[in-house]
């Protein structure tokens, strides 16, 4: 799903930059853009070759040169085939290694994808020279199934946007809230479309999902099975115990309506486990749907696309799906409200934040 879209960021390389201008008697004053010079790219594991690309595409579109870590050695000798030495580059190392190319006096620009805690130490890190920064940080996205919905054909659907990549999406849903009316027969359908999954080594024929990416994550996500199992939820699919395996393998698992002040709703856990609630009221959930300090995504299943559409913009996320989820494009701007980020990815606000503006004032003699 990543490479059709990140191509697409080269396909459209005549980008025009805008040029704001304001002319009265007295003077004429126009806005021009310029690039930044240095910028740094800081990706996470889960999607390094996409979101790498994601950043190093504006980057030079706009006149840049950047610095990607963590290395996608591959990815830079490539580059080097198709741009002059020193316009992309890779550096690997540890947390010092970033936090030297944070506080390097010579790059203007951080441009971060990755956990909330870690965006605001390099937000405070960056602060120091006030460099550029984009943040692109993580969500407890929350989708709500309305009751008009087709059950057979949304319920895997939304069940797949809250276990591919094993949950390991910034933007995966983590919260799903359904119409009380369908709330059975449509966890029903969920259950057991999440018990068909097989999980697995990828480059097996039918593994749909695979492993947790290392040893401190996967621990983290066994602790929201512990805890979910140690306060009595009921787990509607998936085993309380997650099983020793070959692997950091986890079964995706659903949780059958905890309540509001459950960790499995207020955090985030980058696993595949994820909470149902059943409601009643629009305005009630909604406000559920909120309640978060993150704000990176959201969805609204339903099949009255104007009603879910006005659902969608009561909903307080940097991207909204309607009948979707995590489908991002990048001719449109992506990144979070609230604790999800600073600044945007992709389309035209994406490339600006590449950018000075510098407005001329020519006045008239």
């Amino acid at each position: 799903m990543q490479s059709p879209q990140r191509r697409r960021l080269f396909q459209h390389g005549a980008f025009e930059i805008p040029t704001d201008k304001f002319e009265n008697d007295e003077k004429t004053v126009y806005t021009e853009y310029t690039p930044l010079g240095v910028c740094v790219g800081i990706c996470p594991w889960n999607f390094p070759l996409g979101l790498s690309i994601g950043k190093i595409a504006p980057a030079i579109l706009t006149g840049n040169t950047i610095i990607i870590k963590p290395s996608g050695l591959k990815l830079a000798e490539i580059m080097q085939e198709v741009f002059p030495p020193g316009i992309v580059q890779a550096i690997g190392g540890n947390n010092e290694v970033g936090q030297q190319l944070r506080e390097h006096p010579d790059v203007s620009k951080i441009s971060f994808t990755g956990s909330i805690a870690t965006g605001k130490k390099v937000m405070e890190t960056a602060s120091k020279t006030l460099k550029r920064i984009t943040l692109e940080l993580g969500g407890n996205d929350a989708s709500i199934v309305l009751p008009d919905v087709d059950i057979k054909k949304v319920a895997p659907k939304v069940a797949m946007s809250a276990f591919n990549n094993s949950a390991q999406i910034c933007i995966a849903t983590k919260r799903i809230y359904i119409h009380e009316s369908i709330y059975k027969e449509f966890l029903d359908e969920m259950v057991a479309f999440t018990n068909s999954i097989k999980v697995g080594n990828p480059g097996e024929d039918g593994i749909l999902v695979g492993p947790i990416q290392n040893p401190m994550q996967y621990d983290r996500v066994k602790g929201f099975f512990k805890d979910s199992k140690d306060k009595g939820y009921k787990f509607a699919a998936g085993e309380p115990d997650v099983s020793a395996s070959k692997g950091f393998f986890i079964r995706p698992t659903i949780i059958d309506n905890p309540p509001n002040d459950s960790r499995i709703i207020a955090e985030e856990p980058f696993g595949p486990i994820v909470p149902t609630q059943p409601w009643s009221d629009l305005d009630e959930v909604i406000a559920r749907a909120n309640n978060t300090n993150t704000g990176l995504g959201a969805g609204v299943w339903g099949t009255d696309i104007e009603k879910a559409s006005q659902v969608a913009r009561r909903l307080k996320a940097g991207s909204v799906f309607v009948n979707s989820f995590g489908r991002t494009d990048p001719h449109v701007a992506f990144g979070g409200h609230k604790e999800s980020g600073i600044g945007f990815e992709g389309g035209k606000l994406g490339l600006l934040a590449y950018m000075n503006p510098r407005a001329i004032h020519v006045f008239k003699l």
